[in-house]
């Protein structure tokens, strides 16, 4: 037995979900405790007690080592759930799934305000630990798997697989210009985690050949699914997101392989952040006046919007220029968080337009608090 407190982290300093619900009363209680994988609450920690704050949004603070950290470890990963999730209860709620692209309306963006839309989630291998605790071989078993479906893949979605092992720094460089590829592992979440051990042993991006779906493989996720595009045309991105997710998946499961997902928490990820859909549907929209407008904040928090910079997770807007996503992932299915980006960045767009004119814009009403 440890001694508990003396291994109790020093959380003083941090603002993350984790650190403001382990107390030494729950550290006790889960010290002692692994999965069957031998994945440790100590373990699944680590990122947020060596990354105390974040200044641009409130981290996690912990990541799952797998499936069966989210049941080991549910004492403190539930109120981080629920907490994060605006409520969500996973063990009185069922998440619900629907990747009907028909359901759809309205999703075609005014192309002088658009840049690009994209969609993204990830799929976790059942029966293999997350990136956070698998063996090398674990990963390259991942590697075999999600390479050998997308081998599959026919027409539209036809595409090739590159490895970071044998890619040369410039094709690596060019995948990382064209925002396809994930960065080298400079991030401290990466690092601090075990994300980026045997760093580029098994790791790789596949994308089809008109480049509009791409999957990354063994980064944060198993497997990163993206779908995207130039321009306005946000239904069509979400359609081929859609076909895409659900043939990768028939070809994972004539493998004999299936996916991590439950009705409580929906799809299985590493990061509690992404449970449910693991979906971030963003668009990047010029909107030079708008983000002037001190009531910018509001209207997006009432729209259960984010705002990030063109740049990805941590950087400013260059120009007026904003990535806009969905806040919420758990709890809401992706057709309907797709609607809500929809919906939200065409309220923005006519937000902007009313002040070219000179007219004056309403902040909506905040939505109905969704899980009481």
């Amino acid at each position: 037995m440890h001694e508990q407190n003396a291994e109790y982290p020093d959380l003083r300093k941090h603002n993350n979900f984790m650190a403001s619900h382990l107390t030494p009363a729950i550290y006790a209680k889960l010290i002692d405790k692994t999965t069957p994988n031998g994945y440790t609450l100590d373990l699944a920690i680590q990122a947020g007690v060596d990354n105390p704050t974040d200044p641009f949004i409130k981290t996690v603070g912990m990541v799952a080592g797998d499936e069966e950290s989210y049941e080991v470890f549910a004492d403190l990963l539930d109120p981080v759930i629920k907490d994060r999730h605006n409520g969500y209860n996973p063990n009185t709620m069922k998440h619900p799934t629907d990747l009907d692209s028909s359901k759809i309306h309205s999703g075609n963006f005014d192309p002088r305000y658009v840049l690009s839309s994209r969609v993204r989630t990830g799929r976790s291998i059942r029966g293999l630990s997350l990136p956070p605790a698998c063996t090398r071989a674990e990963r390259r078993e991942v590697e075999r798997v999600v390479v050998d479906a997308l081998a599959g893949l026919k027409d539209d979605l036809a595409g090739k697989y590159y490895s970071l092992t044998v890619m040369t720094d410039a094709e690596q460089q060019q995948l990382i210009d064209d925002h396809f590829l994930f960065d080298k592992p400079v991030s401290r979440l990466l690092n601090c985690s075990g994300m980026a051990r045997d760093w580029p042993d098994a790791r790789g991006i596949w994308h089809n050949n008109e480049k509009t779906f791409l999957v990354w493989v063994n980064e944060e996720d198993h497997t990163r699914v993206i779908s995207m595009e130039k321009g306005g045309n946000m239904k069509r991105v979400f359609e081929r997101f859609c076909n895409g997710l659900k043939e990768v998946e028939r070809l994972i499961q004539e493998r004999g392989w299936e996916f991590m997902w439950n009705e409580k928490l929906g799809y299985i990820l590493t990061c509690p952040s992404n449970l449910g859909t693991g979906l971030r549907a963003s668009v990047h929209v010029k909107l030079p006046l708008m983000s002037r407008d001190p009531r910018l904040s509001k209207i997006l928090d009432n729209l259960r919007l984010q705002k990030r910079g063109t740049g990805g997770v941590n950087t400013a807007a260059v120009g007026g220029t904003y990535d806009i996503s969905n806040l919420d992932r758990l709890g809401l299915s992706e057709v309907q968080l797709v609607q809500t980006v929809i919906d939200g960045v065409n309220y923005l767009i006519e937000c902007e337009k009313r002040l070219e004119k000179g007219q004056d814009i309403k902040v909506p009403p905040p939505p109905h608090k969704l899980f009481k």
